[in-house]
């Protein structure tokens, strides 16, 4: 069974999951594995290594910083498979790869999910490939190598579309939680509570974990009311960004988001 469904399939519903969206190579290109097993060791359920592109439209400020000083430390999908190589011999957790398609087909569909199989990674997380496209071209390739592909829904997303996604997905839905780039909003609104709240009376084959907006213990275990747990990204990038003390800050701020431990760290 897939990490991922394994996952979500154990979970006793009681605690919300936590899932951890990073850049690869940032804050410095040898960083990558590090920041993976701080966040495995502070107790992060499944974590999101984020490919650096160029042009990385649906993230704000935050992330779009982190992407530009990965590029200039070198990062690229070669290297970031290289750092991977040997991650399965300390790295328990899911892993999945997050990030635009154009990069994955500069590389090569086939070879790139033939890397994801060789090195342990679980899933992929590619927003601008379309659904029709996956399914036509691309879907056999993913099944080959046992790689999930997890898709987006938003405020926007119809009933109809919504239940096709969760007919051909396996292991979580994403649920981008208001229409707006990565780091621009926090908290639960009233707005997305409705939103959140419509999902649910659908009942879903799929899980669903929420992001967007999700920065502290409070807003985690809020998104957690309506989901299976949540997903933090720019808050834990600022975490990154600021660190003195990169192992200890990451635990620290994976237990406080998680527990609400009076351990703070900065975001």
């Amino acid at each position: 069974m897939n990490r991922i469904t394994n996952l979500f399939s154990n979970n006793d519903q009681h605690e919300g999951l936590l899932n951890v969206y990073f850049t690869a190579g940032f804050p410095e290109a040898s960083d990558t594995l590090r920041v993976l097993k701080a966040l495995q060791d502070g107790g992060a359920d499944l974590v999101e290594i984020g490919m650096p592109y160029s042009d990385p439209v649906a993230d704000g400020e935050t992330i779009q910083k982190s992407n530009d000083q990965a590029l200039e430390n070198g990062m690229s999908v070669k290297l970031l498979f290289e750092q991977l190589a040997h991650m399965r011999e300390t790295i328990t957790v899911p892993v999945l790869l997050m990030g635009y398609i154009n990069p994955v087909l500069q590389f090569g569909m086939e070879y790139f999910c033939q890397r994801c199989a060789e090195t342990g990674v679980d899933g992929l997380i590619l927003p601008d490939m379309p659904m029709d496209v996956y399914l036509t071209e691309y879907k056999e390739i993913f099944d080959r190598y046992g790689i999930l592909n997890i898709f987006l829904v938003t405020p926007q997303t119809s009933e109809a579309r919504i239940r096709q996604i969760d007919s051909v997905s396996e292991g979580f839905i994403y649920t981008v939680s208001s229409a707006s780039v990565t780091g621009s909003k926090t908290g639960v609104s009233d707005d997305m509570e409705s939103y959140f709240n419509r999902l649910n009376a659908m009942q879903l084959k799929n899980p669903r974990l929420i992001g967007f907006g999700i920065k502290d213990h409070a807003t985690f275990q809020k998104a957690s009311n309506y989901a299976a747990g949540a997903i933090i990204g720019s808050a834990f990038i600022r975490v990154l960004s600021e660190s003195k003390d990169l192992e200890n800050d990451i635990i620290a701020f994976v237990r406080s988001v998680k527990h609400g431990s009076e351990e703070q760290v900065a975001v």
